[in-house]
């Protein structure tokens, strides 16, 4: 059985993967910024426990490999799951620097730093694996979800450089990549999208297209529990694969994307958010 940390463990996939984790034996150290939250989830299970940490900050980060190691008495952690994030999203010429700043620390910076506070004891072992869930937006980006998009972009790019770079020290990089899920995520999405529809009218029509078309496609989004099973399957594989797209169908947008011209696949995008009717 495997010593695993969840960030972002609170709520939707992260708190579902915590859960299964545990239920299977596993020593699952949740971690979150919500008190609350962190309580409930370490009571589904005596093999989960709660780790208050934000991953903006620079200080609780550095100080979170203590933090782990008194939790799992004094074993060094196997598995390091980067699940905490959020989206900001709306029309780029209207996001402005603090919001878009936000998302990247959180995205991006506040993962790199929780990595880099665990991996030195992974090297020093010669083993471990860090499974960073990115997003099929990591290579599909829809209209107005740029900001939230680039930074799985990002995450895309450092998982492959960190995965080559540490193969030499035992130490294997999965990325998980959902796309929609039934969570308060696309909620949280559809509030921003409505917020900017009301302050910029000149996107505002385009806005409430896309509005549209992302609830229909949240509506018929994954379980959280069945995208959780693919982080179980990364956390538990021998030789595990680089990319687990959740479902699996939505393997045929990454391929739009990757395969076709980009005229092909704009025309495609513009028909499926229904804006080539603006």
């Amino acid at each position: 059985m495997a010593r695993i940390l969840i960030t972002g463990a609170t709520a939707g996939i992260g708190r579902a993967a915590a859960i299964l984790l545990a239920h299977k034996g596993h020593t699952v150290i949740g971690a979150g910024r919500n008190a609350e939250a962190l309580e409930s989830l370490a009571a589904q299970s005596p093999n989960l426990h709660a780790l208050p940490l934000d991953v903006t900050d620079p200080a609780a980060v550095a100080g979170a490999p203590a933090a782990v190691a008194t939790l799992t008495g004094g074993e060094p952690l196997d598995i390091l799951v980067n699940n905490a994030g959020y989206a900001c999203v709306g029309p780029l010429e209207c996001v402005d620097d603090d919001a878009l700043e936000a998302q990247y620390q959180v995205n991006v910076f506040g993962l790199l730093r929780v990595t880099r506070a665990f991996l030195p004891a992974m090297r020093e072992r010669g083993s471990g694996r860090i499974v960073n869930v990115s997003s099929v937006a990591g290579n599909v980006t829809l209209p107005f979800f740029g900001p939230y998009a680039s930074t799985k972009h990002a995450l895309e790019a450092l998982s492959d450089s960190l995965r080559i770079e540490l193969r030499p020290h035992g130490i294997d990089v999965v990325l998980v990549k959902p796309g929609a899920v039934k969570t308060g995520f696309g909620a949280v999405e559809q509030a921003q999208l409505e917020q900017h529809a009301a302050d910029a009218p000149a996107y505002r029509a385009q806005l409430e297209t896309v509005m549209r078309f992302h609830r229909g496609l949240h509506a018929k989004g994954a379980d959280p529990v069945a995208a959780a099973g693919a982080i179980v399957t990364a956390c538990e594989a021998d030789s595990p694969g680089a990319r687990y797209v959740v479902p699996r169908r939505n393997r045929l947008f990454i391929a739009i994307k990757q395969w076709l011209p980009t005229a092909v696949s704009d025309w495609i995008l513009l028909r499926l958010s229904g804006l080539h009717r603006q």
